[in-house]
C-alpha cells in the first residue's frame, strides 16, 4: 500500500475488527501476510504517485491511480480489518510516515489502523522512528525476530510494499499468505517484487477476484519448494 492509495471510499465498519481483537478467538500464532500492488510485469515501485519514489531515476510513478475504485477499496479494508501489527522495510516506512500521520481521520479504517497499531521497522540506517507506536526491530537475526513477532497476541502481522523485506521473508518460509493486486499495465522498468535471482517456491491459489477497473486480486499461500517435471511424461 502506498501513501495516496488510502484515498478510498469508506465502507461501513466491519464486525471482523471485533472478532480479530478478541484474544479468546485469535490463533495461537499470528499469520504473517504480504500485500503488494504490482504491474503485469512485476514492478512495485511508486504505485501511488509520481513523487512517491524516484530512486534510480524512476519516472513512471502513479501507475496505480487509474485503477483505484471501490472494489479495490473494499478488499483493502478487509485486509486492514485483520491487522494486528505491521512489519515494514525502511523505504516503505518513510513513505508511509510522510503521509499517513496527516490523514488521521478516525472514520478512515486504513488511516486508523496504520496510525494506531504497532509498526515494526526493519532498517540498518535509521536510529530512531517518530511515527506513533513505531519501533525499530532489534538488530539481531531478522528471522528470529519475526518468529517472536508471530508469537504475540492479536491479528495478522502485515507487510505492505517493502519488496526487499518481502523477498527475505518468502525465502525463509515466514510468509503465510500473499495478496497480490496486479494492475493491467506494463512499465518495462522499475523495481520488481521478484527480481532475479530468487528462491524457487510453489504457491497455492486460495482466493481471487477482479475489480471493475481490471485489477486482478490474487491470494496465494506458499506450499514449499517449487516442483519440476516434463510435460507429457506420464502420457
Amino acid at each position: 500500500m502506498s501513501g495516496r492509495t488510502g484515498e478510498f471510499p469508506r465502507p461501513e465498519r466491519s464486525e471482523v475488527v471485533e472478532t480479530l481483537t478478541d484474544d479468546r478467538k485469535a490463533p495461537a500464532v499470528a499469520e504473517l501476510t504480504l500485500t503488494s500492488f504490482l504491474t503485469l510485469d512485476g514492478v512495485v515501485q511508486a504505485p501511488g504517485g509520481p513523487d512517491e519514489d524516484r530512486s534510480d531515476d524512476f519516472a513512471l510513478g502513479g501507475w496505480l491511480a487509474p485503477f483505484v475504485d471501490e472494489d479495490m477499496a473494499g478488499f483493502l479494508h478487509e485486509v486492514m480489518d485483520r491487522a494486528g501489527a505491521f512489519l515494514l522495510g525502511r523505504r516503505t516506512y518513510e513513505i508511509f510516515a510522510s503521509y499517513w500521520p496527516h490523514a488521521a481521520d478516525p472514520d478512515d479504517p486504513i488511516a486508523n489502523r496504520l496510525n494506531h497499531l504497532p509498526k515494526h521497522v526493519v532498517t540498518r540506517t535509521l536510529d530512531h522512528v517518530d511515527w506513533h507506536n513505531s519501533r525499530i526491530l532489534p538488530g539481531e537475526d531478522l528471522t528470529d525476530a519475526v518468529h517472536r513477532l508471530k508469537q504475540e497476541p492479536g491479528g495478522e502481522v502485515q507487510v505492505h510494499g517493502s519488496g526487499r523485506l518481502a523477498r527475505h521473508l518468502l525465502a525463509h518460509g515466514l510468509v503465510d499468505a500473499c495478496n497480490l493486486l496486479v494492475a493491467p499495465v506494463l512499465l518495462g522498468s522499475g523495481r520488481r517484487l521478484f527480481p532475479e535471482p530468487g528462491t524457487p517456491t510453489s504457491l497455492a491459489l486460495t482466493g481471487h477476484r477482479t475489480t471493475r477497473s481490471g485489477v486482478a486480486i490474487l491470494t496465494y499461500r506458499p506450499t514449499g519448494p517449487a516442483r519440476f517435471g516434463t510435460v507429457g511424461a506420464d502420457e
